[in-house]
């Protein structure tokens, strides 16, 4: 049977966008082809397109359903000939009258009746339905481009996220580009790196001194404080850990012990087998607790989360540490109410943060002009994405 050439096919580029479309010119590309699509079945009329298109498929279907069983010269051949003369004869029947196209299907009818069919008469009546498959195509091209349309509002969308995550970064370095990078910085790094090595090493004591069934406690307290942010333990090990006696060594003995062999294991707890199973396959896991999720990050945060982390750091720090270094950990909480903290923080970031090739896009100029284009391609993509969703 003959091929035909789908009416989306030469457009189908256009409205999907190039390569280099952006998300906005395919969102308008879209909603264009789909407008266009809906005038053309509006220009027939939307019952009389949908009238042809059925009863083209129908057609079709009938023709592709006995081309094969209704050509040669058996029996079962002439049987099914006659379904099938039968059958198109009720379509073509069916018609309104005035239907566009009809002679089409009274073609296709005469195509096929004779005694005797071949694929080349399915062929001609293929053939003589063209005119009709036109009416089914508009409806296929008004479905195409509603789905084009989707993706379209789809990536438009995507686009505005990607957009706003471009523009909080240019609006960082414009606020960075204030900064005073000859600022004395140290005034906060110094107690920070103070703080932060000392409360490493108050951690690595306490891991030894303290059973693992006090650390998992410690763990525990901090899913009540959200800047201290331990990862809990799983719960075979931490059931292990609170109900076995072997919870009460130390995280460093478990960890050796799961190293030992069972004969030698069995000195020391009352199952290796549980604690192989319980301990040994969560080395990395112990191996992990340390004092991190009590560090300060460099450059330190804005004065007020810098306040409330010391607040919750500090009920941890005293529980592994001591006063020394809770004391270090104060005076890092000081260092917010200096009254130079944020232009000493800014810095900071700004001295950390900002790659040379940063800062000379803000000296000449371009991080303020593509903050202007992002902010304007922004506003023009919410603006076509409010426009009623027609689909």
């Amino acid at each position: 049977m003959s091929e035909r050439v789908h009416p989306s096919d030469d457009r189908s580029n256009t409205a999907a966008g190039s390569d280099e479309s952006t998300p906005l010119e395919e969102l308008e590309a879209a909603r264009t082809r789909l407008a266009e699509s809906n005038g053309r079945i509006e220009d027939h009329g939307e019952e009389t397109v949908d009238e042809v298109a059925t009863a083209y498929r129908n057609a079709t279907t009938l023709l592709d359903d006995y081309v094969d069983r209704a050509t040669g010269t058996g029996k079962e051949n002439f049987q099914a000939y006659i379904q099938l003369e039968g059958k198109f004869d009720g379509l073509v029947s069916s018609l309104s009258d005035d239907l566009p196209e009809r002679e089409a299907f009274e073609d296709a009818l005469e195509a096929i009746d004779k005694r005797r069919l071949s694929e080349s008469d399915f062929e001609r009546a293929t053939d003589a339905l063209e005119p009709a498959a036109a009416y089914a195509d508009l409806l296929e091209e008004r479905e195409a481009a509603r789905e084009a349309l989707v993706e379209a509002r789809k990536n438009a969308n995507k686009r505005l996220r990607a957009i706003d995550d471009e523009i909080d970064d240019h609006e960082r370095l414009l606020e960075l580009s204030t900064a005073d990078l000859d600022a004395p910085v140290d005034r906060l790094r110094d107690p920070i790196e103070r703080y932060n090595e000392a409360v490493r090493e108050a951690f690595e004591d306490y891991r030894l001194s303290a059973s693992a069934r006090e650390v998992f406690d410690l763990l525990e307290r901090s899913t009540w404080y959200p800047f201290v942010t331990y990862e809990q333990p799983p719960d075979e090990l931490l059931d292990y850990v609170r109900e076995n006696p072997a919870g009460e060594y130390t995280i460093p003995e478990l960890l050796e012990y799961a190293d030992y062999s069972r004969s030698k294991l069995s000195h020391y707890v009352e199952s290796a087998d549980e604690l192989k199973r319980s301990v040994a396959t969560q080395q990395t896991y112990l191996d992990g607790i340390d004092a991190e999720p009590l560090t300060i990050d460099w450059p330190p945060e804005p004065a007020g989360a810098l306040r409330r982390r010391v607040r919750e750091y500090r009920p941890f720090v005293a529980r592994v540490a001591g006063e020394e270094t809770v004391a270090t950990l104060r005076e890092v909480g000081l260092l917010a109410t200096d009254p130079d903290y944020d232009r000493l923080q800014t810095a900071a970031q700004a001295v950390v943060q900002l790659t040379p090739a940063e800062r000379e896009r803000l000296s000449d100029g371009r991080i303020a002009d593509e903050l202007e284009r992002l902010r304007t391609e922004r506003e023009r993509l919410e603006d076509a994405l409010e426009v009623d969703d027609p689909v």
